[in-house]
């Protein structure tokens, strides 16, 4: 794996269905969705890095034998992107959680890294998603092919989530007022 000095890599999985849709987390206090992913820990491969960070945002256990590798990409000035892609059978989005939190620089709370869950039509990305991830999916990758390509390889991930905590965990729930969409 070559990482330039001072640049970071982020390890992620894109989870699609059979139904053409794509699951989205809803990053907490923003406006924008994005996939679960995240930086990489010291010894830990791409793979492992973005297996484990599927699960501790949205407490999903994937196969790894099913994520087709689809490279190192750049991303941002400072941050490169590894990304893997599998395909689901889809489930509902209510079984989702991130265990994964983050402390609030106004309310010193621990919040949830995400927050909300949901199926996207590809072409939902662009209204969802941040502009420079949006150019990842839309224009770097195609999605449409990637689906096929899952499909014509037999590619299917068995998938479970990890039990969630207690009620009493303040990111075991989706956000005042918000329901994780569901679509």
């Amino acid at each position: 794996m070559d990482i330039p000095f001072g640049k970071r890599l982020s390890c992620g999985v894109i989870i699609l269905n059979d139904q053409a849709e794509l699951l989205l987390c809803h990053v907490t206090g923003q406006a924008h969705w994005d996939l679960p992913k995240g930086g990489i820990a010291s010894g830990e491969t791409p793979l492992q890095a973005a297996l484990r960070e599927t699960r501790e945002e949205s407490g999903l256990l994937l196969d790894a034998g099913a994520l087709l590798d689809l490279g190192q990409m750049p991303y941002r000035s400072r941050k490169d992107l590894h990304l893997f892609t599998t395909r689901v059978v889809r489930f509902d989005t209510n079984s989702l959680w991130c265990e994964s939190a983050y402390s609030d620089l106004i309310s010193g709370q621990q919040r949830p890294e995400m927050d909300g869950y949901g199926w996207f039509a590809f072409a939902a990305v662009a209204h969802r998603c941040t502009r420079r991830m949006t150019a990842v999916l839309q224009q770097r990758l195609n999605l449409p092919g990637l689906l096929v390509q899952l499909q014509r390889a037999g590619l299917l991930s068995p998938h479970q989530s990890t039990p969630r905590p207690s009620l009493g965990a303040p990111w075991g729930r989706p956000a005042e007022g918000r329901s994780p969409a569901v679509h």
